[in-house]
């Protein structure tokens, strides 16, 4: 395909001001094709695994970022953390100092679960460690 193209500087070749016309190619527009890639050397992954994994995670963050990556990677996933997770997760709030990350797991939580019956569930079973850590969720804050 050719499109004609006016060009308007003076040439040497041309006399004084007159407009010389040359065909120029015009390639297709590109158009960009997304593929996927997808690896298949991941396993997939028990929920047992996840959760063990996670424990050990918190277990070892000593600083702010690490807690709200971890906990961001693990809210990520298409599955309510175990309370081992919670626990740890809040032990971690905890030791580097950040009660206000600490409520946010609890608010984190009560978006993953399906209804309040599980979130009031969860909430019976981490009360122990709520107590011990004074940590208190979002209504209790009255927020």
């Amino acid at each position: 395909m050719y499109r004609l193209n006016a060009i308007t500087r003076p040439r040497t070749f041309l006399s004084n001001n007159r407009i010389a016309v040359r065909a120029a190619k015009i390639s297709p527009p590109l158009t960009y094709k997304g593929v996927r890639l997808y690896s298949d050397a991941h396993e997939s992954e028990t929920f047992e695994e996840f959760t063990e994994r996670y424990v050990k995670f918190f277990e070892g963050v000593d600083d702010r970022f690490e807690l709200s990556r971890g906990l961001n990677n693990c809210f990520a996933h298409d599955l309510v953390p175990a309370p081992s997770v919670i626990e740890a997760s809040l032990r971690a709030a905890r030791r580097v100092n950040d009660f206000s990350t600490a409520v946010r797991v609890f608010e984190g939580l009560k978006q993953k679960v399906e209804n309040d019956g599980q979130y009031k569930q969860y909430l019976e079973e981490l009360k122990p460690i709520k107590e011990e850590l004074g940590i208190l969720t979002k209504e209790e804050l009255g927020l």
